[in-house]
């Protein structure tokens, strides 16, 4: 699997309100909310933008002959069959405005005269944000501005790790989004909420040097509770840093915050690794933080924190081959899956001897790039793979022979890259492919349902379209996609365009 796709070498532009255009979204500033958009800073220097179809100095006689010559043709047609052809031509001019068409990826092929526009009326919320070099990893950071928030507009904070052109360019970066308006709104809205919604998104940052590449960013779950927003990086130089990134979270919400040249440096550096590695995962169940890091050879490390602070494992659970995915179990503190490129999920208990998997379970022929634990279905993990299928298994079976997994898809013809279940929905699970989209999809959906069965009737293309198949969004060459467990519905995905923040109609 190609695992780094840094090559569109990116440069930082200006907010912008969001537009129905092929990017998808507005972009969200990268300097301060006082800072002008780059129309303010043309306007100021040259007086505004001269309008193209100002009339003024512009005679009668001038706007006569500008007309077509075979206007005085009209001069013989009745009344009647002037409005005609007016109706005639205004219908030409609608057919063609109109000339669209919905593309789905696998019926489709995207030619290079198509150009990509989204329908803005299947999200409530879209927005995109460009960032000085390639963030092809993140996390959503835990925020303490409440659960469940469905008011507009939001803010997100995040944890981004770069792919710089140059090792000593690369950073940790800590970003703050807010105003996240809204981006549909129905007729019937109320006035003054458009009006509060209507704001360009405003991002502020951070920055930590890493002097090596980022492959992979995740963070503790418990940063909002404990006031410790542990993160770990896996680098290229093969080492994993631990981050404590309270003090930039402090100074966006806190006026007068500083951070010292301490608080740019890892907590923690784990040596064990001799490779480079994409693995890794912190425990959803240990507070005080449990990591797992796994790296090209096939070694896993555990990670623990006591009272005298990290220590890591000095005999790794072995593979054999490169271990890509790494998760901890939602239930048991000491059970964790790993999966790789020898297409074998694996699940190891921490009290059993090291070297030795309990179960283990032949998922595909190709490799395991990603893997979800499911949150409130315990026995449920997801696997997505480098042939582009994807399948979800109930782990009970493993002790069977050749279980099989309870759902399986072939929808995606290019590598899976992400693949998270939702941090409330049960049968919900979002999909990121090198395809360049980004699927949603509900596993309880059955295709025997009388409304899928007249969608069927009604629409014969869709009949390839797996009925679970809830929403595609497009993005160039994504490779993270991740739920905002604090606002139902929304997801932060990044690809080669930067981050894309959005939630459908669809969950």
């Amino acid at each position: 699997m190609s695992k780094r796709a840094a090559e569109d070498k990116q440069t930082p532009t200006k907010a912008t309100k969001t537009s129905e255009s092929a990017d998808a979204a507005s972009t969200a500033t990268s300097g301060t909310p006082q800072e002008l958009s780059e129309m303010e800073q043309l306007e100021l220097k040259y007086g505004g933008m001269e309008d193209r179809y100002d009339d003024d100095g512009e005679s009668e006689e001038e706007i006569f002959e500008a007309g077509d010559e075979n206007d005085e043709e009209m001069d013989d047609v009745t009344e009647e069959e002037a409005k005609t052809r007016a109706m005639e031509a205004i219908a030409k001019d609608n057919a063609v405005k109109t000339a669209k068409s919905v593309f789905v990826p696998q019926l489709h092929e995207l030619t290079p005269d198509m150009v990509m526009e989204p329908d803005m009326s299947v999200y409530e919320m879209i927005h995109s944000c460009r960032l000085k070099w390639p963030c092809l990893s993140f996390d959503i950071l835990p925020d303490s501005l409440g659960s469940d928030r469905s008011t507009y507009p939001h803010t997100t904070y995040l944890a981004c790790g770069t792919q710089a052109q140059k090792p000593k360019d690369n950073e940790i970066l800590v970003l703050k989004i807010s105003q996240l308006g809204k981006t549909q709104f129905n007729e019937d809205d109320d006035e003054s909420e458009d009006e509060e919604d209507d704001s360009d998104p405003v991002m502020i940052s951070k920055h930590i040097p890493t002097n090596s590449t980022v492959n992979r960013v995740r963070t503790s779950p418990f940063g909002n509770k404990t006031g410790e927003y542990l993160t770990a990086s896996m680098m290229e130089s093969s080492e994993c840093h631990i981050w404590d990134l309270s003090p930039q979270i402090k100074s966006f919400d806190v006026p007068g915050s500083t951070i010292s040249k301490q608080q740019l440096k890892p907590l923690y550096t784990i040596k064990q690794h001799k490779t480079e590695g994409y693995a890794v995962d912190w425990s959803p169940l240990v507070t005080g933080g449990e990591l797992l890091t796994g790296d090209c050879d096939g070694n896993i490390y555990q990670t623990s924190r006591g009272q005298s602070g990290f220590t890591t494992s000095e005999n790794p659970y072995s593979v054999g081959s490169s271990v890509e995915d790494l998760q901890w179990s939602t239930s048991e503190k000491t059970v964790f899956a790993s999966g790789g490129v020898d297409g074998l999920i694996r699940i190891w208990d921490t009290r059993q001897k090291q070297n030795k998997a309990a179960l283990e379970v032949r998922a595909t022929n190709t490799d395991i790039n990603v893997m979800s634990w499911n949150h409130k279905v315990s026995y449920l993990l997801a696997s997505g793979h480098d042939d582009g299928t994807w399948g979800v298994w109930d782990l009970r079976s493993f002790q069977k022979p050749n279980p099989k997994p309870v759902a399986a898809f072939d929808f995606h013809k290019k590598p899976v890259t992400s693949i998270e279940f939702h941090p409330t929905e049960d049968s919900v699970v979002a999909v990121a492919s090198e395809d360049s989209t980004v699927t949603l999809w509900d596993l309880a959906v059955e295709a025997d349902d009388d409304e899928v069965k007249q969608q069927l009737k009604d629409n014969g293309d869709i009949a390839q379209i797996p009925p679970q198949l809830l929403f595609v969004h497009w993005q160039a060459n994504p490779k993270e996609v991740r739920w905002n467990k604090q606002i139902p519905g929304q997801l932060v995905s990044t690809g080669s365009d930067g981050l894309n923040l959005w939630k459908s109609i669809s969950v």
